[in-house]
């Protein structure tokens, strides 16, 4: 179906208003898509529906017209959003560069595993050795329990106060500088 060309003569009716809005429509189309080319064509899209549709008698054409500009300004944003995530999805799933850590991030995990490791070095003997068993060699408590001579839930207590050195030494840094004394077995400070 074409659209009907305009009447010759002055435009009237909802033309009318449309043409005499059209620069604060620019305006505030410009505000809502951040770019005065998509503002354009916002309004020519407004253009087009309105030649295309039938309207009755509208009580209030400006606000009529601000509302469809501000409709159709939602409807882009929201497409464009749509739009980035398919691609970024698109694009995840694509082999390349990207899956690939950069060497900056190589260089970070490098330094973050040496502060794990010289968190782990400073830990008890049996404490390092049943993280490791447990996180590295994925042995479960009960095997740990076994291996010690322990309790499951002295494993799980051991489990514990490793994991809780491991994220207190990581937050303050104190992995980069050595250790002024080690601890027990059981992860506490020996007794002078």
């Amino acid at each position: 179906m074409t659209a009907s060309p305009l009447p010759p003569g002055p435009p009237s009716g909802l033309a009318a208003h449309f043409l005499a809005h059209r620069p604060a429509l620019i305006r505030l189309l410009t505000a809502r898509l951040g770019h005065a080319d998509e503002a354009e064509d916002v309004v020519q899209d407004m253009w087009f529906k309105l030649e295309r549709t039938p309207t009755g008698p509208i009580a209030d054409p400006g606000a009529y017209l601000f509302r469809m500009a501000a409709n159709l300004a939602t409807d882009r944003r929201l497409s464009a959003l749509r739009r980035d995530r398919r691609e970024g999805a698109w694009m995840e799933m694509q082999p390349g560069d990207h899956d690939y850590p950069d060497s900056e991030r190589q260089l970070l995990a490098a330094d973050e595993l040496r502060r794990v490791e010289t968190i782990l070095h400073d830990m008890p003997d049996r404490m390092r050795r049943a993280l490791i068993l447990f996180r590295v060699e994925q042995q479960p408590h009960r095997t740990i329990a076994e291996t010690f001579g322990i309790t499951v839930s002295g494993v799980e207590k051991l489990l514990r106060r490793g994991y809780r050195q491991l994220v207190d030494r990581m937050a303050d840094g104190s992995a980069d500088r050595a250790s002024p004394c080690r601890l027990d077995d059981e992860g506490s400070l020996p007794d002078d």
